[in-house]
């Protein structure tokens, strides 16, 4: 169970900030509420049911520093999971996306980071389905990292660089 201040992750909706627990009438039938806000937007607001296990499996709390600094350090050991076929790479990489495990999202965009740079050796480009799932796990990698590492979301690529492996 949450409580109000907790820093949480939702879903790809980013770092947010549990600001109440309140009992709401959304349905026709009051249930309890966790209310989120996103630390970089007041204007998104999420409301997840406290007793919702699909809702409630889309939040986890912020890594740690020491959590952050661990999963960067051995970045290099991850192995890749490129699939072939693009409906089945489709499938894996949304299960990857939605499931939210930071060793997998890290080894998703290790493949399609050498993916593309393969494909641009030979003057081709990624396809743009998997630039949007490479997006998507950027965003949710770096923003949580930013934040467990107390660093601007820009430096966060650099600061992998830095210290990956040392």
């Amino acid at each position: 169970m949450y409580k109000v201040n907790d820093v949480v992750v939702y879903a790809t909706s980013g770092i947010c900030k549990i600001t109440a627990i309140k009992k709401l009438d959304f349905t026709g039938k009051q249930q309890e509420y966790y209310i989120l806000k996103n630390l970089h937007s007041d204007k998104s607001v999420f409301y997840v049911p406290v007793n919702n296990k699909a809702a409630l499996s889309k939040l986890h709390t912020v890594c740690t520093r020491a959590e952050a600094d661990e999963l960067i350090a051995h970045m290099d050991s991850e192995g890749v999971l490129w699939i072939d076929n693009d409906v089945k790479r489709k499938e894996e990489y949304s299960r990857i996306i939605r499931d939210a495990d930071k060793h997998e999202i890290i080894r998703l965009i290790k493949t399609l980071y050498l993916r593309r740079k393969e494909l641009s050796e030979m003057g081709r480009k990624l396809r743009s389905s998997d630039e949007n799932y490479l997006s998507i796990a950027e965003n949710m990698l770096f923003e949580e990292f930013a934040y467990a590492l107390e660093i601007d979301r820009s430096d966060v690529v650099d600061y992998i660089h830095e210290h990956i492996a040392s």
